[in-house]
């Protein structure tokens, strides 16, 4: 049974106020808090390391899995290896994310690696979404790494959101992509205080034909500091690209670093960045319309991350 701070949590990352219908592991303190599968979906523990694997049958259509995974215990390092393999014209909705409550004087974090097999045609997407709150001493830690493996055709489509109370962050993404196949990443992230986020993104396109698009919106507040790496690598002929918008508040810091390497005539890379600051005439409009300045700055940030 999960408590009153458990199940809020699990509603912040996978907005969930009972067990889902369908697939789904949910993972709490470091320990199995519930699990179903379907005749078309598997789920299984690893035997050699913490984690599980999900295989979904090829020509499974409009299935779900869940695999939120929550923290409660300051002090708790949680580290996890979970391994999806997609089977051939799938199309499926895999929701995922980490919540973590620290209330105590010990960090608490978590740690996930999340490996994805796209077979022939298989459609994904992935939705991911982190959280933290608490009132303690201790810092919420969460490093996320999303592997991404993509057979001819495949498309893949990725949300990560993490806009609350993540202390300290490295999110790294990598794939490679077969001739055809396709990659888009939408993230979106905010930091506030003291906080530091790193997101590093690494594409190979090595099949004629694939594609990859890469869009980074980002918030950084108060003098947290953000890090946005992208490289994309064209070995083939294929198009490839980034963009990275931020907007800068009070004393932060936001550095973006692009890289493009192409391999072939016929690879197509671009890349985007724009970082500043809100545009004063937005916070005057708002401003007449009756919000007060703090009430016009935060309607203008929601609506850039949305």
């Amino acid at each position: 049974m999960m408590d009153a701070i458990e199940k809020k949590l699990l509603k912040e990352v996978a907005d969930l106020d009972a067990l889902p219908v369908g697939a789904y592991n949910i993972r709490a303190n470091g320990q199995p808090g519930g699990r179903h599968t379907t005749a078309n979906i598997d789920i299984t523990t690893k035997a050699d390391k913490p984690g599980i694997d999900i295989h979904i049958k090829p020509g499974t259509v409009n299935e779900s899995v869940h695999i939120p995974v929550i923290l409660s215990q300051t002090g708790l390092k949680d580290l996890v290896y979970n391994d999806f393999y997609i089977g051939e014209n799938a199309d499926v909705t895999i929701i995922a994310g980490c919540g973590i409550h620290n209330c105590g004087g010990a960090d608490a974090q978590h740690d996930g690696i999340h490996t994805f097999y796209l077979a022939k045609n298989a459609k994904l997407r992935y939705v991911e979404k982190h959280y933290g709150e608490g009132e303690g001493r201790g810092k919420r830690l969460m490093n996320p790494t999303t592997i991404v493996h993509l057979a001819e055709g495949a498309h893949m489509e990725m949300e990560t959101t993490q806009i609350a109370g993540i202390d300290d962050t490295l999110r790294k993404t990598s794939g490679d992509l077969a001739a055809g196949a396709s990659l888009v990443v939408h993230d979106k992230i905010m930091t506030t205080g003291n906080q530091h986020a790193i997101a590093d993104f690494a594409v190979d396109l090595n099949g004629d034909g694939c594609s990859a698009n890469v869009i980074s919106r980002s918030v950084a507040k108060d003098k947290s500091q953000q890090e946005f790496i992208s490289r994309l690598n064209g070995n083939c002929a294929c198009a490839g690209h980034t963009e990275c918008d931020a907007i800068i508040m009070d004393h932060a810091c936001v550095l973006a670093s692009p890289q493009l390497t192409a391999n072939n005539v016929d690879a197509s890379l671009i890349h985007e960045a724009a970082i500043g600051k809100i545009a004063g005439e937005q916070l005057v409009k708002l401003m007449t319309l009756g919000l007060t300045e703090k009430q016009a700055e935060d309607q203008i940030v929601n609506g850039f991350l949305k």
